[in-house]
């Protein structure tokens, strides 16, 4: 996973998915853990790994990179025995046919063994410690301080609860009502539930955003780039969802009939540049791409290959904004905590605020109250920024 993530450019999650098939559930506990650590870590791995090993870790051969990585993570954050990192680290490189790189690779985890510990402690507090890149630390800063940074990287480098949306029928007797309306807190995800369409997994922050539209019955309601489908699913009323990739549009159909949603149109096109028949609706969802800064603890690569995206977002929420009568309601949503993504998108839209904090006060924004900002480390959900505006009848 570790190669196809960081040499392919491949997603963690899917590339997990394919490298597990066939591990039992405890096996596959400890390997999601082990690949996702690494990829997370990465960073910080690859610290020791230079400062331990005395080599840079652009120059090694992948297979070696990645042996060395999954080594060190296992050496710097697991109980994993020191014989067994060791020995594994180097099968794997011998499995890949570097047999000339096989001492190299056993003496420097032998290195890593005797020194990682005290290497990890010694760091200073940040983002070398944490694993994040530096610009990431700075945005993190300039939302939240030195500390609240500080608490929110370690926040994400831990598991985050786990919390399904009750679809229909009752939750199951051990979940655990949240202060979201339909969000229910869980052990794990059962995959029956979810296949029979009674649950979706779903965190606080995401339900929230869905929330926050208020669509009724009757309602004519638009969803920009609505795949996967889960705030998609929450919605009331007539609704459009747009797509426009094709395979994530087959994607959210077949989660919506998994949900029991077969009254979804799904159209395939540009949210910039919407068919022209979709026009007059009472409310839209903008759920915008975006950097994810604030579900970093769940997509453990995005951290390495985030951007922030404010062209697309403005261009988006103004698409919106047409297609929606005067009058009409729009929420805007990114699960992301950058304000060049955030309040500065809402500011250059042109569209008028309309108070969130006074209806959710547990999540109002520090600064904007009329804004939610879901916090990792405050709410213990992922992190999600949600304005809800309204087009001018001027």
């Amino acid at each position: 996973m570790l190669l196809r993530v960081f040499e392919q450019d491949a997603y963690a999650d899917r590339a997990f998915r394919t490298a597990a098939e066939g591990l039992d559930e405890r096996e596959r506990a400890f390997a999601q853990r082990l690949a996702y650590g690494s990829v997370q870590r990465m960073r910080t791995l690859d610290h020791a790994i230079e400062t331990l090993g005395r080599r840079p870790v652009r120059k090694l051969d992948p297979p070696v990179r990645a042996a060395l990585r999954l080594g060190a993570y296992q050496l710097g954050y697991t109980d994993t025995a020191v014989h067994a990192a060791v020995n594994e680290s180097v099968e794997l490189v011998r499995g890949a046919r570097l047999e000339r790189a096989v001492p190299f690779t056993n003496a420097v985890m032998r290195r890593l063994s005797d020194g990682i510990m005290r290497l990890l402690e010694s760091l200073p507090d940040g983002p070398l410690k944490e694993s994040y890149p530096d610009w990431v630390h700075e945005v993190f800063v300039r939302v939240l301080g030195d500390e609240g940074a500080l608490a929110l990287m370690r926040a994400m480098n831990e598991p985050l609860e786990t919390v399904v949306r009750l679809v229909r029928g009752e939750p199951s007797p051990s979940a655990q009502e949240t202060d979201v309306p339909g969000a229910y807190r869980v052990e794990r995800v059962s995959e029956a539930l979810v296949a029979s369409g009674r649950i979706w997994p779903q965190s606080r922050g995401s339900q929230l955003a869905g929330l926050c539209l208020g669509s009724e019955d009757g309602e004519r309601v638009l969803d920009l780039c609505a795949a996967p489908g889960g705030k998609t699913g929450q919605l009331r009323g007539e609704v459009t969802a747009v797509e426009i990739d094709p395979a994530r549009a087959r994607e959210l159909r077949a989660n919506l009939a998994t949900m029991g949603r077969n009254d979804v149109t799904v159209v395939e096109a540009d949210g910039t540049a919407l068919p022209p028949e979709l026009e007059g609706f009472d409310r839209a969802l903008v759920d915008a791409p975006c950097s994810g800064l604030g579900v970093l603890a769940q997509r453990p690569d995005l951290r390495w290959r985030a951007k922030p995206l404010p062209e697309l977002q403005v261009a988006l929420l103004r698409s919106a904004a047409e297609r929606v009568r005067p009058g009409g309601t729009i929420v805007y949503s990114v699960c992301t905590l950058n304000p060049d993504e955030c309040e500065a998108i809402v500011d250059a839209s042109g569209l008028r605020a309309l108070p969130l904090g006074d209806e959710w006060p547990a999540f109002a924004h520090l600064t904007r109250p009329e804004f939610l900002l879901t916090l990792p480390h405050v709410h213990g959900t992922s992190g999600f920024f949600i304005a809800r505006l309204v087009r001018s009848t001027g």
